[in-house]
């Protein structure tokens, strides 16, 4: 007995892959947290590959200066400022992209709070800053998936990508409200690929290793550290945000159209390591 809800494709279409199946020429999409560090890193190269970046971050100078950086190399690009931990914020965001594009391919969900943090004991953390950190890092990341469903289940298409971190196989210390929220993040991916998949809408997670960026932290780690962490992967030197850019770009193809739910490891193989 089959199930009628179910479409079967054939086993082989012999039908072969084609360029425009792995680019995302012309695909509007937003990237939270684009002003700076990962994000900025990720705009410039989704332009660069035909895109159109919107650089959504709460420092609109900052969004602008990158959207300067694109056009002047060629490209397009839209500054658009938003408080992820804002609903109406978030709405507002959307509406504009709407109005500026007529629909939404691609949600790169990057905003995040890490690098103000100071290394603290779990108990020692301050309630309120608890509450910051999982109400940008999780609760933005829910509230922009809300926003941009509309649209991309009207196109039955979208590409939802969050950002996990290694922090969390790792259990890195004195960080747990990043390391929580971050973990929170696999499983909400697993719970949206469920229920946006009929949609024809993919959702996925990238687990970064530690990425060196422009961006300075509260707590940074000392060259020495870098370098044992480094010796721990299988490949063994520093990340960047360029070795982010291959699996981020690709997963927004419609060649990854069949991959959802799943939490991509790109750390250079530190936990594949033993």
């Amino acid at each position: 007995m089959s199930d009628s809800s179910v479409t079967h494709a054939p086993a082989d279409s012999g039908v072969p892959f084609e360029a425009r199946d792995f680019s995302v020429q012309e695909k509007v999409a937003i990237i939270t947290g684009s002003g700076q560090g990962i994000g900025r890193e990720l705009a410039r190269q989704y332009a660069a590959a035909g895109a159109f970046p919107i650089i959504a971050d709460l420092n609109l100078a900052k969004a602008e200066a990158v959207v300067q950086e694109i056009k002047a190399a060629g490209g397009q690009a839209l500054a658009v400022q938003v408080d992820v931990s804002n609903k109406a914020s978030v709405d507002a965001m959307v509406a504009a992209v709407l109005k500026a594009y007529g629909r939404i391919d691609v949600l790169i969900n990057n905003a995040s709070v890490f690098a103000a943090l100071e290394k603290r004991a779990f108990d020692e953390i301050p309630l309120e800053q608890w509450h910051s950190v999982l109400n940008i890092n999780i609760t933005g990341t829910y509230l922009c998936v809300c926003a941009v469903a509309q649209a991309m289940r009207a196109a039955r298409s979208g590409r939802i990508i969050n950002i996990s971190s290694d922090a969390v196989p790792r259990g890195t210390m004195n960080y747990l409200h990043y390391v929580t929220s971050k973990s929170a993040l696999i499983g909400m991916t697993n719970s949206l690929a469920r229920e946006l998949g009929s949609h024809g809408i993919t959702v996925n997670c990238i687990r970064p290793g530690s990425v060196a960026t422009e961006v300075d932290r509260t707590s940074n780690p000392t060259a020495e550290v870098r370098q044992r962490a480094a010796a721990l992967q299988c490949i063994p030197r520093g990340m960047m945000p360029t070795d982010l850019v291959g699996i981020m770009l690709f997963l927004a193809t419609p060649a990854a159209s069949f991959i959802t739910g799943q939490t991509i490891a790109c750390d250079g193989g530190y936990t594949h390591s033993s």
